[in-house]
């Protein structure tokens, strides 16, 4: 391995250990070109990060064949999700309290400048994971994401359909959204808003959204929990926004063999990309050219009494109440039974 190098990030020292350590090794990527990835979109994924606490998901080994991220089940993977500022980390890597579910507290880590993001590649992280809030009010989304995700026997092309018609329901409301490829098959929408609702409420929120599309385009879109019940349409993950659950950020690497990252795109242009367009190699001239293409989102705050109102008309038309959380949440108000409908006994 070659000897670890310095390189001045924002007139800091970052420490780039093993720089020629494979990280894809198809491509012939090693760390340090990971680095300078993110140095080449800095003021990209700085913009996505800043000031918002962070789960990094770090491949310490690199991409290989056979590479296996671990999970609240099984711990014996080759990549993890850092969910607390790691110990021995810089004095300049700052750090905000978040609640978990469950109650208990814990540090992430806070983005405030490039240097942090080149020092947590240097641990091996590809994707950044940003709570959809600021340090300053941790409780309080001012972001809405929107993760159109396509089952089997649907595709890219399908979320993008799905996200043209979300965001003509959204106009209609007053409101409008930032679209990104999610570095896979599916889509991504930002929707700003002002910090105001809880979790809860902007989690509601987006089920409305995700309901009233539904109604629209029933053989296109789904709001079932259940995978048995999906059909080939796509998935609106409305579990996205319940508290702790994030997606990955904007210019984020994806732990996939061709180096993909998650690309802020024009809705112009949205139609006519693929996923595999935006990759460590090709995103930093795609950068130079466009600049960040996110960087809007934090020019807008939208309120969300439009969707509120869908809420409370769901309740009232429909006898539409809660959906079901994540397994690991604990059992929450109004909430149906987490009991998979093939199983579920009268």
């Amino acid at each position: 391995m070659a000897p670890a190098e310095e390189i001045e990030v924002g007139g800091r020292s970052v420490r780039v250990s093993n720089p020629d350590k494979p990280y894809f090794a198809e491509l012939g990527i090693v760390k340090r070109q990971v680095v300078e990835y993110f140095l080449a979109v800095g003021p990209g994924i700085l913009g996505a990060l800043r000031e918002r606490p962070t789960t990094l998901e770090r491949w310490p080994g690199g991409v290989f064949e056979g590479a296996k991220l671990s999970t609240r089940a099984d711990h014996t993977g080759d990549a993890f999700y850092q969910k607390r500022l790691p110990k021995g980390a810089p004095d300049y890597v700052e750090s905000a309290r978040i609640t978990f579910p469950s109650g208990r507290p814990a540090d992430e880590v806070c983005p405030t400048e490039l240097a942090v993001v080149a020092w947590a590649a240097n641990l091996g992280t590809l994707t950044f994971h940003p709570w959809p809030v600021s340090r300053a009010d941790v409780d309080h989304p001012d972001q809405l994401r929107v993760d159109l995700d396509p089952q089997p026997g649907t595709d890219f092309a399908d979320a993008v359909a799905i996200a043209h018609e979300a965001r003509d329901l959204l106009r209609s409301l007053g409101m409008d959204a930032f679209p990104k490829t999610s570095g896979g098959r599916g889509v991504h929408l930002y929707i700003p808003i002002e910090p105001r609702w809880t979790f809860v409420e902007a989690r509601r929120a987006l089920i409305a959204l995700a309901r009233e599309l539904e109604r629209r385009l029933p053989e296109r879109v789904t709001v079932n929990w259940w995978k048995e019940e999906r059909g080939s349409r796509v998935f609106i993950d409305y579990n996205q926004m319940a508290r702790d659950r994030t997606i990955a950020s904007a210019y984020s690497i994806r732990p996939t063999p061709r180096a993909l990252v998650s690309a802020p795109v024009t809705w112009d242009e949205l139609g006519s990309v693929h996923p595999e367009d935006f990759s460590v190699l090709t995103m930093p001239a795609r950068f130079a050219q466009v600049g960040d293409l996110h960087a809007p989102v934090a020019e807008h705050a939208y309120s969300l009494d439009p969707l509120l109102d869908m809420v409370a008309r769901d309740e009232r038309d429909h006898a539409l109440g809660d959906l079901p959380y994540p397994p690991e949440y604990p059992k929450m108000a109004g909430e149906p039974k987490r009991v998979q409908p093939s199983k579920a006994r009268d």
